[in-house]
C-alpha cells in the first residue's frame, strides 16, 4: 500500500530522429505545447484507484481544467507562485497532482474534501460534515488478471457525482478516522481501493494537497494493457479504451 507513486509521466522525446530539422523542431515545439496547456498522458501503475483505474491504464489529464502553475511546465520551474486561470476543482473529480512531501512524485486520487469540509471514515464509510456519504453495495468486482473478487460499493457524494470503490477488507488500518478539517487553499483526497490507498488520510505521506499542487483532472483512458505474467506481453483492455473517467 505503501510507497507506490500512482500516476507516471509517460510521454518523453529523447531524440529528434531524421528527417527535416525544421520540421522537427515544430513538431517538438507543439508536442511540448499540447503537453504543457492541454493534455498530460500519465500510465497507472499501482491498484489505488481501483475499479476506476487499474494497473496498465494510460489517461489523458487536462492541464487547463484548473488554470496552471509552475507544475504545468516540463521540469517544473519556479516561474511564479500561485495559480493563473484559476477554476476550482469539484468533489469526486480524479486529479493528477504531486505529492507535498515530494513535488517530484505524481499521485492520482479523487476529490473527495473541499477546503473547510470535515472529513471521517466510519466503519469504512466516508462522512463529510458529520453526515454519511451514500453508500450501497454492488456486485462485487472481479478482477480479469487475476479473479479475485472484491465487494464493491456505490458512493454518492452531496453534489451528485457517483462512482465505485472497493472494500477489501473489514476494519482495515483506514476505515475509522480521526476528524480531518481541509485547510484553507488544499483538498482532501481518497483513492477509490479504499484498504489499498495511501491518501489524504495519511497525513505523514500525503496529507492536505494545496489547490497549486493539482496538475490537472483526468478525463480519458486512451489506452489500457492487461500487464502479463511469467514474461508474457500485455494483453489489451478493448473494453477500457477511450472510456471517460468520472
Amino acid at each position: 500500500m505503501m510507497g507506490l507513486a500512482d500516476a507516471q509521466p509517460i510521454l518523453q522525446f529523447d531524440s529528434l530522429g531524421g528527417g527535416p530539422i525544421m520540421m522537427l523542431v515544430v513538431a517538438l515545439v507543439l508536442a511540448v505545447l499540447f503537453r504543457t496547456f492541454l493534455f498530460q498522458p500519465f500510465s497507472i501503475p499501482s491498484a489505488a484507484m481501483k475499479p476506476t483505474l487499474l494497473v496498465g491504464d494510460y489517461i489523458f489529464v487536462s492541464k487547463y481544467a484548473y488554470g496552471y502553475t509552475h507544475y504545468s511546465f516540463p521540469g517544473s520551474p519556479h516561474l511564479f507562485s500561485g495559480r493563473v486561470f484559476a477554476a476550482q476543482p469539484q468533489r469526486g473529480d480524479v486529479v493528477v497532482f504531486r505529492l507535498p512531501k515530494d513535488d517530484t512524485t505524481d499521485y492520482v486520487k479523487r476529490i473527495v474534501g473541499l477546503p473547510g469540509d470535515r472529513i471521517q471514515m466510519v466503519a469504512g464509510v466516508l462522512h463529510i460534515n458529520g453526515a454519511p456519504i451514500k453508500h450501497e453495495r454492488m456486485v462485487d468486482f472481479t478482477d480479469t488478471g487475476t479473479g479475485e473478487r472484491v465487494r464493491q460499493w456505490r458512493e454518492t457524494l452531496p453534489n451528485g457525482v457517483s462512482y465505485s470503490t472497493l472494500d477489501l477488507q473489514d476494519n482495515g488500518f483506514l476505515d475509522n478516522t480521526q476528524v480531518y478539517t481541509v485547510p484553507v487553499g488544499h483538498y482532501f483526497m481518497l483513492g477509490d481501493n479504499l484498504d489499498n490507498s495511501t491518501d489524504s488520510r495519511v497525513l505523514s505521506a500525503v496529507g492536505y494537497v494545496p489547490f497549486e499542487n493539482i496538475i490537472g483532472r483526468v478525463e480519458r483512458i486512451y489506452y489500457s494493457a492487461q500487464p502479463g505474467e511469467n514474461g508474457a506481453p500485455p494483453a489489451p483492455r478493448q473494453d477500457r479504451i477511450g472510456l471517460l473517467v468520472r
